[in-house]
């Protein structure tokens, strides 16, 4: 069923409060399980392990550019009836639009692989499942999900696992000691200590990501209502802000967990993590078994919540590139869920380094962002496109800094990467 036809919108008026707004509650949560992913944690860990608690100020710069960047692409939602993918076919030239999206979809082969292989190391921590076995099972687990079950249904399983990987960081965090004084530095100074710049990019790939800027423009729709009406659309506009922002604050301290579990576990003890696999295996001297078993089934609830999510997300791109919405019964949506998951399976069978593998995804993505971002700045703020809902003269100037930032930081990588 179409995500944008689910709800009968004609003659529906509801009141809101606070059962509306927990009804609300679900969309944004989509797009947190895609920056709480298995690429997120070998960044995180990375980050933690090498620098302590230094890093944590990018963890906070970007999800205050995450939670601005899907507010907007929410709004083009809500507005339009259109997701990211369908208004870039319908208002650019057809050229500039197949050749944008297609950039989106290497950028979700990219996320795809790392929340397969993710999945398949927490397989191989847990069970010992060959890496590759467990790829080809998470693949099969994501398309059966996707295909046998509602919109509906996917985003209460998902919801369940946000809350999941949640407990297991509050136990994990629970078990060490934590300077807070530097934790709170980490969050407010800006630092880039010598040889940070891929570490600090991959964090930022990991929480800003391409993909998740297409899937919430489109799931949101899920929740649209009489928009025929001036007083629902501004309704709705208000509380799927405070969805995006309950959700994203979620993400933050989840992800922000990851950087001070591994600060306090390694790199007080001068460890440097190079696999996640090691990572559990080093929690059981230093923090106890269970901490390690726990690490393990956070990170396959991890890697399976968040491929379905860019499973969706890709599906959602491919059919927009055909002026289509994101329905897993139609056949442009079945291609790109399937080609794109099958596409990042197969990519893992040629990676030596899995954990570096995760890293260099994310470092994929952030390079992708910039195109994603400039797409979704120039939509909504054509008039054409979002009538009097166009961005305003302070959203422009916030958006294209945003934009901006994320261009430079991926200069500054490419220059160090040359020097």
């Amino acid at each position: 069923m179409k995500l944008k036809n689910i709800l009968n919108t004609k003659g529906h008026n509801p009141s809101f409060g606070l059962r509306e707004l927990l009804g609300y509650i679900g969309p944004g949560l989509l797009v947190t399980v895609g920056f709480i992913d298995p690429g997120n944690w070998a960044s995180n860990i990375a980050a933690g392990s090498e620098y302590g608690y230094k890093l944590l100020w990018m963890v906070t710069l970007s999800t205050i550019m995450l939670i601005l960047l899907q507010h907007n692409v929410a709004h083009l939602g809500i507005v339009t009836g259109d997701c990211l993918s369908e208004a870039a076919n319908k208002h650019l030239k057809p050229w500039l639009s197949k050749t944008v999206l297609s950039t989106a979809l290497l950028a979700a082969v990219s996320t795809a692989m790392a929340e397969i292989l993710g999945g398949a190391i927490a397989l191989n921590l847990l069970f010992k499942v060959p890496i590759k076995v467990g790829s080809v099972i998470i693949l099969v687990v994501i398309i059966l999900l996707l295909f046998t079950n509602t919109y509906k249904k996917l985003e209460k399983v998902i919801m369940g696992f946000v809350s999941i990987i949640g407990i297991s960081f509050l136990y994990e965090l629970s078990v060490v000691h934590i300077s807070w004084p530097e934790a709170v530095r980490g969050w407010t100074t800006i630092q880039f200590p010598a040889g940070s710049l891929p570490i600090i990019m991959s964090v930022l790939g990991a929480v800003v990501m391409p993909h998740n800027l297409f899937l919430h423009s489109e799931v949101i729709q899920s929740r649209q209502w009489n928009l025929e009406e001036e007083s629902v659309i501004k309704k709705q506009l208000k509380y799927e802000f405070l969805d995006t922002l309950f959700s994203m604050i979620i993400g933050w301290a989840i992800n922000s967990a990851m950087i001070i579990l591994a600060a306090t576990t390694f790199f007080s003890q001068h460890i440097k993590v190079s696999e996640l696999g090691q990572a559990q295996q080093m929690l059981v001297p230093l923090v106890g078994g269970l901490a390690a078993i726990i690490f393990g089934v956070a990170l396959l609830f991890a890697g399976i919540s968040s491929t379905m999510t860019a499973g969706m997300a890709a599906g959602t791109i491919f059919a927009g590139m055909f002026g289509e919405p994101y329905d897993i019964r139609d056949r442009h949506t079945k291609i790109g869920v399937v080609g794109i998951l099958t596409i990042a399976t197969l990519i893992i069978f040629f990676i030596h380094n899995p954990f570096q593998g995760l890293v260099y995804s994310q470092m994929l993505l952030s390079i992708q962002l910039p195109i994603t971002v400039f797409l979704q700045i120039y939509l909504t703020s054509s008039k054409k496109v979002m009538g009097k809902y166009k961005n305003s003269l302070f959203s422009n100037i916030v958006l294209w800094s945003i934009a901006i930032i994320l261009t430079v930081l991926n200069l500054m990588l490419f220059a160090s990467y040359l020097g």
